[in-house]
């Protein structure tokens, strides 16, 4: 996948893809909550909450985060104070699902994927849930992106 291909072009398709991660921390409590299928979760949320959003981004990144919960939950594991079954299930949710672009959308700079989820938890999350969950991601992605945490921190 190249970054020309997939990178927004614009600020409607970033509203876009703002629109499809609030859905996707809305899908995720869901999921965690009723295990209610992806296909289901795509199907609830195409119908009202993926209005304008980037449904193709919501599918791919909602998928991966299911598919990958376990390996998700092991890689943040030595980043948290807790064990992730002891986390609230949006700061859970929200976690594995920044983790899953951090891992599988490298297309996406890091700096707006631990932007895009702190304000999702600012939304979703308890007080204060979105300094923790800012901390977490920015060890992260100095362990997944650190070739490009490098680079940012130099300019």
């Amino acid at each position: 996948m190249s970054e020309e291909n997939t990178a927004p072009k614009n600020k409607t398709h970033m509203w876009a893809r703002r629109k499809a991660r609030r859905a996707l921390a809305q899908a995720a409590y869901q999921w965690q909550v009723s295990q209610t299928e992806v296909l289901q979760l795509r199907k609830e949320f195409g119908e009202k909450a993926l209005d304008k959003a980037d449904a193709e981004f919501f599918a791919d990144i909602l998928s991966l985060m299911v598919r990958h919960h376990q390996t998700l939950d092991a890689q943040l594991a030595p980043l948290l104070d807790r064990s992730a079954e002891h986390l609230d299930l949006v700061e859970r949710g929200i976690l594995r699902l920044a983790a899953t672009e951090l891992n599988h959308r490298i297309d996406v700079p890091y700096s707006v994927v631990i932007n895009e989820y702190v304000e999702l938890t600012k939304t979703f999350g308890a007080q204060d849930a979105h300094k923790y969950v800012n901390g977490v991601l920015d060890r992260l992605a100095q362990d997944v992106r650190s070739i490009e945490v490098a680079a940012n921190k130099s300019r």
